[in-house]
């Protein structure tokens, strides 16, 4: 059985108020097509559909698309729980159309587990799945302690008697799985998240997940990441698109699993390429870099987060220009240099260069001074760049 876990899709989000929607469009194109040549048996995405819990039309109408040709007519069962971001309530909406095209929504925590038939694999795919448990979801009432120890305590708990409920139907002759959309503990954050936890309160330990399945499907961190201290595979599979600078040069992927009754799962990471980039950059030497760079194409692709050194303001010109010339550049931020700072820099700019290497190296390196081998080697380098930079002067 192969089975492709996705999470965080975000429809509807913007990027400082430009739209993703096209971004958004060709990358679940690109996941569609990677279940059709991976040959996927099923398809769990683990929250955050959308954006907010009142999503542009036109996202609706991608995320129904979307699970129509994934589902491959109904010969490629999926299931779809809820997020904190989504609405519980439109989540669930279109069940009784959905379920005929085999297509499994949940929005709020349920009391059994999801059987999921697969024909072509002539098993079941039976799922722990436990949409975002916040505490109105999970219908307790966990605030009546004032103490953020004991509220993480008996959230933790309060979960971890819900999986191991959901777990009771888990059987030796099919594939198990636990699917949700919460915080675990020791899981890598992006700004692009809404936090679900106040403090810890809201984090829950993997212990409380280990209840016997093949894998462990989370949603909610958008980096994508393996996590240790459970009794399967455990793995975020992340957003599809980069969300913030927080996630600049950050690989987007989809997870693949292959698994049957009775044997370890195998897991394996497919990357997308769908959407643009998210990038930032750093002018040392001024706007005359970032006209540098603009000339040479760099980034022409992408969304770029933008500092700039600088000595005097930037007049409003200038940014015009390069937001004319870069439609991308999201941020414009000048940083100042202080009087000592300018001090530095012109002192450094007086310094030979193996000085200035060793002044970097033994920063980088707590303190290290470098051989001379390594000083000479560095020197060489920089000569052959120079030579090969003034012969393609000449051939100009």
């Amino acid at each position: 059985m192969r089975i492709l876990h996705t999470a965080d899709w975000h429809l509807g989000r913007t990027l400082e108020g430009r739209s993703r929607h096209e971004e958004q469009a060709a990358v679940l194109d690109e996941m569609c097509r990677l279940a059709d040549e991976e040959r996927v048996d099923a398809v769990v995405m683990a929250g955050d559909v959308y954006d907010s819990y009142n999503p542009p039309a036109a996202s609706v109408a991608l995320f129904y698309e979307t699970m129509k040709r994934m589902s491959a007519g109904g010969k490629r069962p999926i299931l779809v729980i809820s997020g904190n971001h989504d609405s519980p309530e439109r989540i669930e909406a279109v069940s009784p159309l959905a379920e005929s095209h085999g297509i499994t929504l949940v929005g709020r925590p349920v009391s059994s587990a999801v059987r999921l038939p697969l024909p072509a694999c002539a098993g079941e795919l039976i799922v722990a799945a436990v949409p975002y448990p916040s505490e109105s979801r999970l219908n307790e009432c966990l605030s009546d302690m004032n103490e953020e120890e004991q509220i993480q305590k008996a959230y933790d708990e309060r979960l971890a008697g819900l999986f191991q409920q959901l777990a009771g139907a888990f059987r030796p002759d099919a594939v198990n799985l636990v699917m949700s959309h919460l915080f675990i503990a020791g899981g890598k954050e992006s700004d692009s998240e809404r936090p679900i936890q106040v403090g810890g309160a809201y984090t829950v330990t993997p212990a409380s997940l280990s209840v016997g399945a093949h894998y462990i499907a989370l949603g909610h961190l958008h980096r994508p990441q393996s996590l240790k201290g459970f009794d399967a595979p455990a793995r975020y599979a992340g957003s599809p698109l980069a969300y913030s600078f927080s996630e600049a040069n950050q690989p987007k992927s989809v997870t693949i699993i292959d698994v049957e009754p009775g044997k370890a799962a195998a897991v394996s990471e497919v990357y997308l390429s769908a959407g643009k980039p998210l990038v930032k950059w750093r002018a040392q030497n001024g706007l005359d870099e970032v006209y540098r760079w603009l000339d040479e194409g760099r980034d022409r692709n992408a969304w770029v987060d933008l500092e700039i050194i600088l000595s005097d303001a930037l007049a409003l010109r200038d940014i015009q220009e390069l937001r004319r010339r870069h439609p991308g550049i999201i941020h414009i931020r000048p940083i100042f240099l202080t009087e000592e700072e300018k001090a530095e820099r012109a002192r450094i700019d007086k310094m030979p260069l193996d000085a200035v290497f060793r002044r970097f190296y033994k920063k980088q390196t707590g303190g290290a001074e470098p051989d001379q081998s390594l000083v000479e080697l560095f020197l060489d380098l920089v000569k052959e760049v120079d030579e090969e930079g003034d012969g393609a002067d000449a051939a100009d």
